[in-house]
């Protein structure tokens, strides 16, 4: 028989073969892509909004718009005026001589981008305060660690900062953190801007700082002086425990313990290693503070024969009468880098320089919100320095 053929009724319009609809292409997961950064000045002083704009314009960015000012009654205020969820965020702090009111200032604008959902905030501090209070003395504390507990609580998530007055103080934070290096800086300062600086010779006002020293002789090919004793205890000599008072005759005594006695430190007098006569004395430091110990260096300097004397520092506080004791001393020149506000001290004292590392911390922003490595910021830069 033949075969039958087995006719399908006609497809109907809605059951005609249509093309497939493109699906909507998936979400990116939120933070996924990297997103945009914001610049920030954390401070409403003139100089750090200064800094802050030779940072943004080496970046090719806008200075964040935000309000920071201080109440009648005193209290800090921080106002953010622009959206910013989902971005990394740098804040730049600059210490000036209201230290306090500064720290308070970081704090309050990093939990106020952190509570506006900020991706990263990351602390940009050249100078870090209570730097000097890093060891245990007598029966104080170790304030720079509490600052740093008190910077994480805020939220930051990373800091830069530069030439910290211990390397050690990196341990006490729990997030990641740049210790940049001024000295390629000073050292283009000393090659460019001190006439003869080949007959120069680097000093160090007290062994402690002879590391340092040592790094920028041997980076400029020049001799090295170390001024051994000094008139003041320096910081080193109550470093280590909380220095409890001697014991009396008639103190109770747990019998049988017998502590051997320690001989009392005595500062031997003031010499010079290091021939100096005939020669330009260089001495570099991290901090320039009180300056009654550089004082009294460039005097001892000047003894020895230097016919000039500069001193090279990172940080220029520069407290107190420091303009004036410098004017009146035999410092030609004191050379300090733009990490602390110090427009009034010039002002009062001409002999004091400035060099601008704006150019080093914009990089380091750049390279860290980009995500790249920050090994040639340090390319060969010794620990030392």
């Amino acid at each position: 028989m033949p075969k039958k053929l087995l006719l399908l009724p006609p497809l109907s319009a809605s059951s005609a073969f249509r093309a497939p609809r493109a699906r909507p292409a998936a979400r990116p997961a939120m933070n996924a892509a990297r997103t945009g950064y914001r610049v920030f000045s954390a401070n409403s002083t003139a100089a750090c909004t200064e800094l802050a704009k030779r940072i943004t314009e080496r970046l090719g960015a806008e200075l964040g718009k935000s309000v920071v000012y201080q109440e009648t009654n005193g209290e800090t205020r921080v106002e953010i005026k622009e959206s910013v969820r989902g971005q990394d965020i740098f804040i730049i702090q600059t210490i000036p001589r209201d230290v306090n009111t500064a720290v308070m200032e970081l704090l309050i604008m990093a939990y106020a981008l952190k509570t506006a959902c900020a991706r990263n905030i990351i602390g940009v501090i050249p100078y870090f305060p209570y730097s000097k209070q890093s060891k245990m003395r007598k029966r104080g504390s170790i304030v720079c660690k509490l600052l740093a507990s008190m910077l994480a609580k805020a939220g930051l998530t990373h800091i830069i900062t530069m030439d910290l007055h211990q390397k050690e103080i990196q341990g006490f934070f729990s997030f990641p953190v740049d210790n940049l290096r001024a000295s390629p800086f000073l050292l283009q300062y000393i090659q460019e801007e001190i006439p003869n600086y080949r007959n120069a010779v680097i000093v160090a006002k007290s062994p402690d700082a002879a590391k340092r020293a040592q790094s920028y002789a041997e980076r400029l090919r020049l001799g090295l002086a170390v001024i051994h004793g000094e008139a003041q205890c320096t910081e080193l000599d109550m470093d280590d425990g909380r220095h409890s008072p001697p014991m009396v005759k008639n103190a109770t005594v747990h019998p049988g313990l017998e502590l051997p006695l320690m001989m009392a430190k005595e500062k031997p007098p003031i010499t010079v290693v290091g021939d100096v006569g005939g020669r330009i004395a260089i001495i570099v430091d991290d901090i320039i503070d009180d300056v009654e110990s550089f004082v009294a260096a460039a005097e001892i300097l000047k003894e020895r024969g230097a016919y000039k004397i500069y001193v090279m520092a990172t940080h220029g506080i520069l407290s107190a009468e420091a303009p004036r004791l410098i004017e009146e001393s035999t410092i030609d020149e004191v050379v300090v880098t733009n990490t602390v506000p110090h427009e009034v001290q010039k002002l009062q004292c001409p002999k004091i320089k400035t060099v601008d590392i704006s150019l080093i911390l914009s990089e380091a922003i750049r390279r860290i919100h980009n995500g790249e490595s920050m090994a040639y910021l340090f390319r060969n830069i010794t620990v030392d320095d």
